[in-house]
């Protein structure tokens, strides 16, 4: 059976890190459901409009193994601000299930109280925030602590969303999509 990841999308995300994550663990064979924040047509960062599945509030109706959540400045507020959200996260915590946070997304985790004391590394504008909370840790593009992934920004996206796809389907699928992916471009 597929693993099953659910993507959030909020207005403001950080379109690179959102498409690459996707498009990438989707090439591994895990079924991915992009979800908006109250809305389905979602404004990313640089203006590029993107439309979800569905919304968080539909989504949550579904198990997942895993969740992730884009970076960007506007998003990450957006996701700080989301009560549901904050409940969501709650729960995949308590359940063990992974949480996967990119770029400015890690600043979400401390607003709703998750992961704390676990290794973690962000954009590293954030990282005076984060170090109160959490062990940050500034030498790594992805840093994994038990059941939580996070990355430095859109640079790191492929490496984020690789190390994403080798935990939910395993190391060889991952490298067949990795290798696969360089003789495609």
């Amino acid at each position: 059976m597929s693993k099953k990841l659910l993507m959030l999308l909020p207005h403001g995300a950080e379109e690179m890190e959102f498409v690459i994550c996707v498009d990438v663990l989707r090439r591994c064979g895990v079924t991915v459901t992009v979800a908006g924040l109250g809305d389905t047509t979602v404004k990313c960062s640089r203006d590029v409009v993107i439309n979800a599945d569905t919304t968080l509030e539909e989504a949550v109706k579904e198990d997942f193994d895993a969740i992730a959540l884009p970076g960007g400045l506007g998003g990450s507020k957006a996701m700080s601000e989301s009560s549901k959200l904050g409940e969501v996260l709650k729960s995949f915590e308590s359940n063990g299930k992974l949480i996967a946070a990119i770029c400015a997304a890690p600043t979400v985790l401390l607003t709703h109280s998750i992961a704390l004391g676990k290794s973690l590394t962000s954009y590293p504008s954030f990282k005076d925030q984060l170090s109160g909370k959490y062990k940050y840790i500034d030498d790594k593009t992805v840093v994994v602590d038990g059941n939580l992934v996070t990355s430095r920004g859109p640079a790191t996206a492929f490496d984020f969303a690789l190390k994403l796809g080798e935990i939910l389907v395993g190391l060889e699928k991952t490298k067949q999509v990795a290798s696969g992916m360089l003789y495609n471009m």
